[in-house]
Parts: structure tokens; C-alpha cells; sequence
């Protein structure tokens, strides 16, 4: 039962901090996302009056419905006429919105984030051989190892979990928040096809190898040769997961073509 069910300001007053009056709409939406993801509110919670959130965030209400029509597009809050809007996802479900999301973009999209992922990939390879950190070198180290304990893909999930923990952990070893924030936004974005593009033991066996490289690099200290291990990696998998785009249109248009055949 949502707690203060009949005064949700209550709820959230002293909770969100005031933002400049200046500030354009998406800030508005942040602020919210990064409120209602924090756990503290369960979904089914009704949120206060457009008035009351614009008063507590100190900005207008028209950002604030602005703000709220975008995340009711995202699906984690839902506006009843009459009744007042309220929270509808779990932040363990924002995840799997992420992946559907991911699905809607066209292939162009897809070529252009993987394009932007391979650079900002190679520039957190160098970063992190450039501030290597023993104990971060460790726990790459044992990301790999768990992508060879399962890369016959029989547990498929272990190992892709494996691989993105490897990234994030990169990234964190950069030392630079934006970067890995960045990076964590594109992978979300791509992931679905990512999972896509390991479908065979030998897509996992490659990509332990490269991975590898990318470890002794950033060991060994050496900021170019881990930025080029990281880029022939990027490369490999970007051929992978354009051909899961690609496999995934073909069936469509196969399913398109059933469709209109049988009308």
C-alpha cells in the first residue's frame, strides 16, 4: 500500500532540492528519473499536483508537465485524468523498457551509437591503462574469467553479464564520471543487440581473446596499445551486431510479407 496515499507531498517534501528557474525541462525529468528510481517510492504511489512538484523543484509548471508527459512516454509514471498521476515502474524495470527501447531504434541509429561507443571505448582503454589500478586490473581479470567458465554458451546469461561487467568496471577505472556515465547510456541503448550478436561459441571464444588484450595492455601500462585492442574488439563486435540488426529486419519483413499474404 503506497505510503501517504491521501498527501503525496508530504511524501516527497525536504526530498527533491530546488533546480535553477533556468533550467530547461529534461533537468526537470532527471530530477524526477533520479527520485523515483531511488527506491524510495513503490510503484502504484500517486505523486503530488503539478502546482506542489513545481513549487518543491522551484521552477514552472509547465516544465514540470512537460517533464511528466515525457516520462509517462517512457512508462514510469501514469496519468489518470481526474484521479492525478502516479508511479508505475520498479527501477529494476527500467532495464528491460531500456532494451525495448533499443528495438525501436532503425539501423542507421544503431550504426551511428556503435560508432560512438567504439570511440568512447577506446578513449576509456587508454584512460584506464594510462591510471591503472592494480586492484582494478584484478577484477577485469575475473570478468574474463567467468566469460571462459561459460563461453560454450550454455549459461548465455553468465556470460554476457560478464562481458558488460567488464566494460563498466573499464570505465570505472577511467576515473572520469561523464565517461562512464556516457558509455553506460550507449551500452543500455545497444545491449539488446549486443546480446544478440554473441549467438556461438566461437563469438565468445573471440571475444574473450580480445578482451584479454585489452587487460595486458592496460597492465602493462600502455594507454595506445589498450585503446588498439579495445578498438579491434569494437570492431569485431560491431560487425556482430549489425548483422543482428540486420537478421532481425530480414525477419520482419519476412513476417510483413506472411502478413499481408494471408490478408
Amino acid at each position: 500500500m503506497p505510503r501517504y496515499p491521501q498527501n503525496p507531498a508530504e511524501e516527497l517534501h525536504g526530498r527533491l532540492s530546488t533546480i535553477p528557474a533556468s533550467t530547461p525541462t529534461a533537468a526537470v525529468a532527471s530530477r524526477l528519473l533520479a527520485y523515483f528510481t531511488s527506491g524510495e517510492q513503490e510503484p502504484g504511489s500517486r505523486l503530488p499536483a503539478e502546482r506542489q512538484l513545481a513549487e518543491m523543484l522551484g521552477t514552472g509548471r509547465s516544465a514540470v508537465r512537460e517533464a511528466l508527459a515525457a516520462l509517462e512516454i517512457l512508462g514510469i509514471v501514469e496519468v489518470r485524468p481526474g484521479s492525478g498521476t502516479y508511479l508505475q515502474s520498479h527501477a529494476s524495470e527500467l532495464l528491460p523498457r531500456t532494451l525495448n527501447w533499443g528495438l525501436m531504434l532503425g539501423a542507421q541509429n544503431v550504426a551511428d551509437l556503435v560508432e560512438l561507443r567504439s570511440t568512447l571505448e577506446a578513449q576509456a582503454a587508454r584512460h584506464a591503462a594510462e591510471r591503472r589500478d592494480d586492484d582494478a586490473v584484478d577484477r577485469l581479470q575475473r570478468h574474463v574469467d567467468t566469460m571462459t567458465r561459460h563461453q560454450d554458451l550454455g549459461d548465455r546469461r553468465q556470460f554476457i553479464e560478464a562481458d558488460a561487467h567488464f566494460h563498466q568496471e573499464l570505465a570505472a577505472c577511467t576515473g572520469n564520471a561523464a565517461l562512464s556515465a556516457l558509455l553506460q547510456s550507449v551500452r543500455a541503448l545497444l545491449r539488446i543487440w549486443v546480446d544478440r550478436g554473441v549467438a556461438r561459441p566461437e563469438d565468445a571464444e573471440r571475444a574473450i581473446t580480445e578482451h584479454a588484450a585489452i587487460i595486458d595492455a592496460v597492465r602493462r601500462g600502455d594507454p595506445e596499445a589498450a585503446a588498439a585492442a579495445m578498438g579491434s574488439h569494437m570492431s569485431t563486435a560491431q560487425d556482430r551486431v549489425l548483422t543482428a540488426v540486420e537478421d532481425h529486419s530480414g525477419a520482419d519483413s519476412t513476417a510483413d510479407a506472411a502478413e499481408g499474404a494471408a490478408d
